[in-house]
């Protein structure tokens, strides 16, 4: 328990210049751009240049760069991620309540993945080179291949539209509804979730069958182990390690990928804020959910490094 502590440690101490390094980059990005934070603020009013002026000087965009720098910092400590040009509303306000949705959408459709991910790969190595081995392999090279978008629409159309099984868009509360929620996040969740599904199986299957192909599980066989049993408490776990270390870098997809659905899906979620603030030129929206969305990315992968620790014991004691 206490190596467990001490990495944990260690990785929390790495995420303060990790954070600071994604501020630092959106901050530069955002400052670089031809958005003008006070042209946004008066857009459609015809401001004169001397209120521009006073605007600027009022929020500090006349200081020099290191020292906005420091102020922006400082208002991230204590949860200020600016105020919208467009609502003049909190940044943070409208980030908190886009927030829920994408993570519901996210978490289900990591659930979704990992669900079919598991299935499909421990089948295709307990039955390598057979049919089902064929035909799982088959399928995720097509889910690879096939775009989160590309997958929603054709959803849309054949499950929402020709056939009426779920709704075309639209979120229902799961407060209000709890089966209206589940069919509103149906088809985003597996619209999102059907890449990373197929890549996922390729990477579970290989390291299954590298498992099985181990002494020990012939020894576990041999011995009288129902191979049910050997594949479920010894192989699977040894062989979640390379899968693991994936799927911490496909959550990134995953909440990137929420960006196009939720659009498509008309979820009021990150990604259509963040859509609409680009379309409507909303500069402190834009930087609030990206400073967001990277941090939750980190987050999780910090998740998955702990996830790490439990599933690969060597990791403790390295």
């Amino acid at each position: 328990m206490a190596a467990v502590v001490r990495i944990l440690l260690r990785r929390v101490a790495l995420l303060v210049p990790l954070l600071l390094g994604i501020v630092l980059f959106v901050f530069l990005v955002m400052r670089f751009s031809d958005v003008d934070p006070a042209s946004a603020f008066f857009q459609g009013a015809n401001p004169t240049p001397r209120q521009l002026h006073d605007f600027r000087e009022r929020n500090g965009l006349l200081d020099p760069l290191p020292l906005r720098y420091v102020h922006f910092v400082g208002d991230l400590l204590h949860g200020d991620l600016g105020t919208s040009a467009l609502t003049r509303a909190p940044v943070a306000d409208q980030v908190t309540t886009a927030l829920p949705l994408t993570l519901q959408l996210t978490f289900l459709g990591l659930a979704v993945a990992v669900v079919l991910a598991l299935a499909g790969g421990v089948t295709a190595a307990v039955y390598r080179d057979r049919l089902p081995d064929q035909l799982i392999r088959v399928v995720s090279l097509v889910g690879v291949a096939a775009p989160g978008f590309w997958l929603a629409l054709l959803m849309i159309q054949y499950l929402a539209v020709d056939r009426g099984w779920f709704p075309a868009g639209g979120y229902v509360n799961p407060a209000d509804s709890f089966t209206g929620w589940l069919r509103t996040m149906a088809l985003p969740a597996f619209a999102l979730s059907l890449p990373v599904a197929a890549q996922l199986t390729r990477i579970v299957r290989t390291s299954v069958v590298e498992e099985l192909d181990k002494d020990y599980v012939r020894t576990a066989v041999g011995s009288g182990l129902p191979p049910r049993v050997v594949v479920g408490r010894n192989v699977l776990r040894n062989a979640l390690v390379n899968p693991l270390t994936v799927l911490g870098l496909r959550v990134g997809y995953l909440l990137g990928g929420a960006v196009v659905i939720e659009t498509i899906f008309s979820l009021p979620g990150m990604g259509k804020l963040m859509i609409d603030a680009v379309q409507n030129g909303d500069p402190a929206v834009v930087q609030g959910v990206v400073l967001t969305t990277a941090t939750g990315f980190v987050v999780v992968n910090l998740a998955i490094d702990l996830l790490h620790l439990l599933v690969n014991p060597r990791l403790r004691t390295a």
